[in-house]
């Protein structure tokens, strides 16, 4: 099952970054000898490099890169070469300051940073059209260049910009999305505070006022500055195509950045690749990790994709930069293989001496060959050598959590009922829960085709429109059951409430609506009977009317004290569960062994908590072969239940495997059964 375009077919990618232009020519045959050794076959070139490539306008020194390039194919290292877009040079902004990005303060952005140029300005998309097409000419039938990766992190650190070129492409957007000014006024509700438009040219960008912008204009302005960027990343992607027949990516933060719907990003890329690092003040940052390995294999629609930087170890831009303990830079990476990555690269290479990433962890790093992290950068090259035999091969899941980067952007503006009701934090407890009960999941979209799964749930979907709602609606009607969390489908696309109340598009499949939000005070107590226990709950309840929806959870005490706080409606075939109020993680758990068995995920498979809590157990499926991935973050070792051969060791497994506290295996799985 090789994936077509894959860059190494039949092989696991193992590499990261690679920034010689910053080192001493000397310095790259020692690399290359250390990354044979490491077990390295993949590097990223150039994404920082236009400076050196480009000396002055028009001006191009490729003789540094030709030689680098021939160097890193002769050694049997292929490489992914990147457009150097992110990085405008020096004299690009002494030659066009018009193109600098504008912060909504009105503030030019300075150089000396990265991602400093407005994604609107016409002499910036000149500029990187021009260096696309002299590199894709030059290097389009290069044999060492077997990927091309645009730009770097798209919206990070600079997204929205306020520049004139900015709001004129704006205005244009607009005109293009409503056609009239009266359905634009419609569509964000000028009326109120009198912010009705009577000219194109009127229409400002939602740039710093005395008080909270109009939130329909915010939203649209997230979608703007989303496609503002995706037409720079085309751009150059068409350039590139013109002269290479290579395979195209931009490294995606699925989770980690929110000015990306990466639904509609994931269908301009020939594959999926994404950025992902540990969030320092989270004790349990590996849930968030595979919350977004499992979101990235979903927006590439289940094919192999590739984690394109992880860190060895600490980080250098967060408050607290935490090095990663002896094992667990392993875990990770496994972790991302087991839900689907067939790429484990790092930033990068070698340690920088200089700048601002001087701090950042590297596969080779300050310490040299003989430091620890080299030598598990060793193990681990050695160990992905092993398991290429899983290239190509999936992940199948019969659970759905539904993700609308829409959704996250207008829950997350300002003036909602509660600032501690956010997208990021449902969407993470709900995940956990899974995670922890061992359910593999899909993240979907709510305008997707469903029919596949047999349980879907929707954390935060404060934004649905009536299409998204009526796919829903359909789902539970043909058999499908439905968790939704509170706050649901409280607006529309333009965050306008919908007509009949809040959450009136699901009352066909939920069996309520909403008369009112009340938020709870801090250090209010506050608890929801539910099938004989009492779950603390906080932050939020709600007053639900019922149309049809039976009764199986109640309040105990704050403001809905006595009211219907969890809900069950059968429509048709299915049935919609309504949980109004923000459980926790331990409160969500008998919440959802009633949700599982509603969908009978506890008679098929794996019973969900057959595993020890921190132990995580994976299945990547093959034309031939299924493979069980664990990973145990726990600190005594756990017997995996598993037939078929340790792919680390050869050896037969015949019913148990003991995994060591913090270790990994991967097993090949003996028969269909097992799998």
């Amino acid at each position: 099952m090789l994936a077509k375009n894959w860059p190494l077919p039949g092989k696991i990618a193992y590499g990261g970054d690679y920034n010689p232009e910053q080192w001493p020519r000397e310095v790259w045959d020692e690399d290359v000898a250390l990354m044979r050794e490491a077990g390295v076959n993949f590097v990223s070139v150039g994404i920082f490099s236009w400076g050196l490539l480009e000396t002055a306008e028009g001006v191009y020194d490729f003789a540094w890169l030709d030689e680098l390039l021939d160097l890193l194919h002769a050694h049997g290292i292929a490489v992914d070469l990147a457009t150097p877009s992110v990085s405008p040079p020096a004299w690009f902004f002494a030659a066009y300051p018009q193109a600098r990005a504008v912060d909504k303060n009105g503030v030019p952005m300075g150089f000396g940073s990265r991602g400093m140029a407005s994604h609107a300005s016409a002499e910036y998309r000149e500029a990187i059209v021009r260096m696309a097409d002299q590199l894709a000419r030059r290097y389009g039938q290069h044999p060492a260049v077997v990927l091309w990766h645009v730009h770097n992190e798209y919206g990070v650190p600079v997204a929205e910009d306020f520049s004139d070129a900015a709001v004129a492409s704006w205005q244009s957007w607009l005109r293009a999305r409503y056609g009239t000014l009266e359905a634009l006024n419609a569509a964000w509700g000028t009326a109120f505070w009198g912010q009705h438009y009577a000219q194109w040219e009127h229409v400002v960008a939602p740039a710093a006022t005395p008080t909270t912008v109009n939130p329909a204009m915010k939203l649209d302005w997230g979608r703007f500055t989303d496609d503002q960027l995706r037409e720079c990343f085309r751009l150059e992607r068409e350039a590139i195509r013109a002269h290479a027949e290579q395979p195209v990516t931009t490294n995606f933060m699925a989770h980690q950045s929110w000015n990306t719907d990466l639904w509609k990003w994931a269908r301009e890329v020939d594959i999926v690749s994404d950025d992902h690092y540990l969030w320092s003040p989270d004790p349990e940052a590996h849930v968030a990790l595979a919350l977004s390995a499992d979101l990235t294999r979903s927006v590439a629609g289940g094919r192999p994709w590739m984690l394109m930087e992880h860190s060895t170890s600490a980080v250098n831009w967060q408050g607290h930069n935490i090095a990663k303990r002896p094992g667990e830079m392993q875990r990770n990476a496994l972790t991302h293989l087991g839900r689907g990555a067939d790429a484990i690269l790092f930033f990068q290479w070698r340690a920088s001496r200089s700048g601002a990433e001087k701090f950042h962890s590297a596969m080779l790093p300050h310490a040299g060959p003989t430091s620890r992290v080299f030598r598990e950068v060793t193990e681990l090259g050695g160990r992905l050598a092993q398991l290429g035999e899983l290239q190509g091969s999936r992940v199948s899941a019969d659970v759905a959590v539904l993700y609308d980067w829409e959704s996250l952007w207008a829950q997350d503006l300002e003036w909602r009922p509660s600032d501690e009701l956010q997208f990021r934090e449902r969407m993470r407890t709900y995940y956990e829960r899974l995670w922890r009960d061992g359910v593999p999941v899909d993240f979907a979209h709510p305008g997707d085709d469903l029919s596949g799964y047999r349980l879907v749930v929707a954390p935060a979907s404060y934004l649905l429109t009536q299409a998204h709602a009526e796919n829903l609606t359909h789902y539970v009607s043909c058999g499908g059951t439905l968790l939704v969390s509170c706050f649901a489908a409280a607006v529309d696309e333009h965050d306008a409430v919908h007509p009949g109340g809040f959450g009136a598009p699901l009352q066909d499949a939920l069996g309520v609506t909403v008369e009112e939000y009340l938020p709870i005070r801090t250090g209010e107590q506050v608890a929801v009977s539910f099938d004989a226990a009492e779950l603390e709950t906080s932050v939020w309840a709600e007053d639900l009317v019922l149309s049809g929806a039976e009764v199986c959870g109640t309040y105990r005490g704050g403001p809905a004290d006595g009211a219907p706080a969890i809900t069950r409606h059968q429509h048709g075939e299915g049935a919609g569960w309504y949980v109004s109020t923000a459980l926790g993680l331990e409160a969500l758990a008998p919440v959802f062994r009633a949700v599982y068995d509603e969908a009978g995920l506890a008679a098929d498979g794996p019973v969900p908590g057959t595993y020890p809590d921190g132990f995580e157990v994976m299945t990547r499926h093959g034309e031939d072969a299924a493979y069980t991935i664990a990973v145990n973050h726990r600190e005594e070792p756990v017997a995996l239940k598993a037939r078929g051969t340790d792919l680390f060791t050869q050896r037969p497994v015949d019913g148990e495997l003991t995994i060591a506290a913090g270790g990994t295996a991967v097993v090949r799985l003996d028969n269909t059964h097992d799998r």
